[in-house]
């Protein structure tokens, strides 16, 4: 099931509201497909993100602990494939 959060253009203003803290997210294209799913800190990874120019787009959802993102963006990544 794809994270229930809106999308948000990867650019460089979207980094302000990407909170510091463990999460899973998905990078996606312009048209609000799926490329990847990651998950850590998410600020560090949505700025590496942007850095590689990997995608168009990024949604995100906080967890408590990186163990948590971890096995989240385990079940997200089996959705893809």
């Amino acid at each position: 099931m794809p994270l229930q959060k809106p999308w948000r253009d990867l650019e460089r203003g979207t980094l302000s509201s990407v909170p510091d803290r463990p999460g899973i997210y998905e990078l996606g294209d312009g048209s609000g497909t799926v490329q990847s799913v990651g998950h850590g800190v998410l600020r560090d990874e949505v700025k590496t993100a942007l850095a590689y120019g990997d995608a168009e787009s990024v949604r995100w959802e906080e967890t408590h602990t990186l163990e948590q993102a971890e096995s989240l963006a385990d079940e997200h990544r089996e959705r893809l494939e």
